[in-house]
């Protein structure tokens, strides 16, 4: 997509938005009743406010994928879908992004990370700003044991994708380090 030098492809994005409200309609955050489109957007004002200072990056590529980075893991629209109206790389970047569920548990993380360094850095962003998002006061029926697993796998993000973007890197890092008191 054509992105003019003075701003931001807006209809892009809110054809990338209005897809993702479509495909999340009706899902509710974790542990709440707020609509899950509310994660989407906060993971793409992350995004965005990243680019603001760190202008080398492919800003549509980085705000399509933060729009749409859950839509093949929660949904089900294909990721041909995807390709025929972002291009193949926002489709790439998406799956990606995506859990293979056919793995393992214990394997999804580190094959997820894997995927996404084989992409560009607006990728990794993504990934961190989900991880800045979800990091979060844990749901009420999370255990010790579950959220010290969560914040393990938010280090983990972190060491793997930090040289994607430093604001971000240094936000998710301050966001572990909140978070750890609710693992004691």
């Amino acid at each position: 997509m054509h992105m003019p030098e003075y701003g931001w492809p807006q209809d892009a994005y809110q054809e990338a938005f209005t897809i993702a409200a479509e495909a999340h309609k009706g899902q509710l955050l974790p542990g709440s009743d707020l609509p899950y489109l509310l994660h989407i957007s906060l993971v793409c004002v992350e995004v965005m406010a990243a680019l603001l200072n760190e202008r080398e990056h492919d800003r549509d590529l980085a705000v399509s994928c933060a729009l749409l980075h859950d839509v093949l893991e929660d949904t089900k629209i294909p990721r041909r879908e995807l390709k025929k109206r972002f291009g193949p790389d926002v489709a790439k970047g998406v799956q990606a992004l995506t859990k293979n569920s056919s793995l393992p548990r214990d394997r999804r993380l580190t094959d997820s990370l894997r995927r996404i360094r084989k992409c560009p850095t607006e990728v990794w962003m993504v990934k961190l700003a989900d991880r800045i998002t979800n990091l979060m006061p844990p749901p009420p029926h999370w255990d010790k044991s579950k959220i010290r697993e969560y914040l393990d796998e938010a280090r983990q993000i972190h060491a793997a994708l930090k040289d994607a973007s430093p604001r971000l890197a240094a936000r998710l890092l301050a966001r572990i380090e909140q978070y750890a008191a609710y693992a004691r």
